[in-house]
């Protein structure tokens, strides 16, 4: 591994990277195992961020003033938080960086995704010194980063060679857990739903596909209608629709492919609400892409509550893609029908 020691972030990042904010709990221990094996698999830096904030209490004297609690024991706190977190990374072939910051945890992570090639977080964490909750985090840092975020669940150590991790967290409020694990399948599966923010989504889980050597699933959900939808026109021929997506997906597809011609890619549309679906599909796949928001309409997909509730009840990693700028965007229309403006 690389340097062992701590030290701030201000001077941003020594080059392009993998950051993974831990705080000591079993979830951010997955995510740094995971963040660990990407940047093994990328053959990049990775940066082990802790931050922590430093309480300020309101003194009650007739005095006006504040009492401060000291910055030093919070700091050693922090700093022996991140070297237990660096000793599960013990025989990767990894260039390590890790880092204290003084500050908000989501703060600070969203100023690195400034630099970084990919942010990893933990879907939950703890409270206490490390300052932010990383559940909290998890929800702010992928609607607002710069970069690509993964967001890995406790149940991944078990897929990374450490099943104890998680055992301890969380299993009285989780009866899932003590299920059998589901089979993981060779495949990145993408949740579309017809917007530019989902095809941009559709463009990185290829991608993924490709460098891990994975097959590549395409899912669009169609949520059920029903009387709290009050937009739907009525009647709505379901099988109509259906065949209209089927013709879309297909189209999607083929335009995929053309980018990606070595490419196993498959598409699927399936019935059920979409935060359900993706949930589902996160259980047996390598990794689920989705973007940080979409549309409304017959695909029902809203990507940005959606994506919320994938983030905190996934069973797999999720990687969640920002909305930037791509040439490949520009020939969709020219490969067939496209969901139109407002549907």
């Amino acid at each position: 591994m690389g340097s062992e020691h701590a030290e701030g972030l201000s001077q941003g990042l020594e080059q392009h990277g993998i950051v993974v904010g831990i705080d000591g709990s079993d979830q951010s221990t997955c995510a740094l195992l995971w963040a660990a094996q990407e940047a093994e698999r990328r053959k990049a830096p990775l940066y082990v961020v802790t931050a922590y904030t430093v309480p300020v209490f309101a003194a009650s004297s007739m005095d006006a003033g504040y009492a401060t609690v000291d910055d030093d024991v919070i700091r050693e706190s922090a700093q022996a938080v991140l070297q237990e977190s660096l000793t599960h990374l013990e025989g990767l072939r990894v260039d390590v960086h890790p880092r204290i910051e003084t500050g908000d945890a989501a703060g600070v992570l969203l100023d690195l995704s400034e630099e970084a090639e990919l942010m990893v977080v933990g879907s939950r964490g703890r409270g206490g010194f490390v300052g932010r909750l990383l559940g909290s985090v998890s929800s702010a840092l992928p609607a607002h980063a710069k970069c690509p975020t993964a967001i890995i669940p406790v149940c991944t150590g078990a897929r990374l060679g450490h099943p104890e991790l998680g055992r301890k967290q969380g299993r009285d409020k989780d009866k899932d857990r003590d299920k059998p694990a589901a089979v993981v399948e060779p495949v990145v599966v993408v949740g579309v739903d017809g917007s530019e923010q989902a095809r941009m989504a559709s463009l990185a889980a290829a991608e993924e596909a490709r460098t891990r050597g994975l097959a590549l699933r395409v899912i669009c959900s169609v949520a059920p209608f029903n009387g709290s939808l009050a937009w739907v026109p009525a009647p709505v021929d379901r099988e109509a629709l259906h065949a209209d997506l089927a013709v879309q997906l297909a189209a999607g597809r083929d335009w995929l492919q053309s980018h990606y011609p070595d490419l196993d890619i498959t598409v699927d549309l399936v019935d059920g609400p979409p935060a359900e679906v993706l949930i589902a599909a996160s259980a047996t796949s390598e990794l689920l892409v989705v973007g940080t928001r979409g549309r409304g309409g017959f695909a029902g997909m809203l990507m940005g509550s959606t994506s919320q509730g994938v983030l905190h009840h996934a069973r797999g990693p999720v990687l969640v893609v920002p909305d930037r700028a791509d040439p490949r965007l520009e020939d969709r229309r020219s490969f067939g029908p496209m969901i139109a403006p407002g549907r």
